[in-house]
């Protein structure tokens, strides 16, 4: 028989361990992206559009978008100058060369034209906020959670800044999530309503690590013989979000290894996806 030493979802221990309130009456709801009809196979985080006038999305397979694939040159440009071209009104678009860290960038473009597209990339970054509408955030992913933060107007509910982290084991055991947040406040210069998504990952079904791990993450050793066990990273995250005092978030059920149409390290998959996420300037 198995031993039970730990709820199979991380997320649940986590309430456990908070009490009762911890959980949706703070906000945190269950929320699945949703397909995206197109030319380019993706999905969105439903409602942010309308709600918000913000573009979240995330593509899928077999539409690979990583830049260190052995993918030809040709090939993997071609897919990123479509990427850029699929959402009009974009004049920038931000990627870092990631490190499973937790630095995160702040884009400054006040230049800024849709007319002419620009990429930047930037290396050892893991995150990358902005204040300028018309620049479009991304991170690649492939097991690892994409963490999607807004900095609302709390009376137009319209995005004063946006910050999009790649959010693996290390970067959050590291603080990621915190320091997107400390940055998106102190950027807003004004008061905001937080609103965060946690997206496509990894389960913790799926994703079993060892005790040094948990023990990167102040969470309790396993009690199995090898000290491994399932981890639960959105679940983290969602604890760590509660904590900073965002007042929603939603957290995505897909999971990139079990679940079809994504692509998972873990499941031998080279290929990458990018998440994205940005706003264009309101129509005159």
């Amino acid at each position: 028989m198995r031993p039970h030493y730990f709820p199979p979802c991380l997320s649940e221990y986590l309430r456990v361990l908070r009490g009762p309130t911890f959980g949706p009456d703070l906000g945190v709801k269950p929320m699945n992206e949703v397909i995206v009809e197109g030319p380019i196979p993706r999905a969105e985080v439903p409602g942010w559009r309308e709600q918000y006038g913000v573009v979240a999305g995330i593509t899928r397979k077999p539409y690979d978008l990583g830049l260190w694939t052995k993918d030809p040159v040709g090939e993997v440009s071609t897919r990123w100058r479509e990427l850029r071209r699929v959402e009009p009104g974009f004049g920038v678009h931000v990627l870092g060369n990631q490190v499973h860290g937790t630095e995160v960038a702040q884009s400054r473009q006040p230049t800024a034209n849709s007319q002419r597209s620009t990429m930047i990339t930037m290396e050892g970054v893991d995150g990358h906020l902005t204040t300028d509408a018309g620049t479009m955030l991304c991170v690649t992913v492939a097991d690892c959670t994409p963490v999607y933060l807004l900095a609302l107007d709390p009376a137009t509910l319209r995005p004063r800044a946006a910050a999009l982290l790649h959010a693996g084991w290390r970067g959050t055991a590291g603080g990621i999530l915190k320091k997107g947040v400390d940055l998106l406040r102190s950027t807003a210069q004004a008061p905001v309503r937080l609103r965060a998504h946690l997206g496509v990952s990894i389960c913790a079904a799926c994703y079993q690590v060892g005790p040094e791990v948990f023990e990167a993450m102040g969470l309790p050793r396993p009690q199995t013989p090898d000290g491994k066990g399932q981890l639960d990273v959105r679940g983290v995250l969602e604890g760590q979000a509660m904590g900073l005092g965002i007042e929603e978030v939603t957290v995505s059920g897909h999971c990139t290894r079990h679940g079809e149409g994504w692509y998972s390290h873990r499941g031998g998959d080279a290929g990458r996806m990018v998440a994205y996420l940005g706003w264009t300037p309101p129509l005159p």
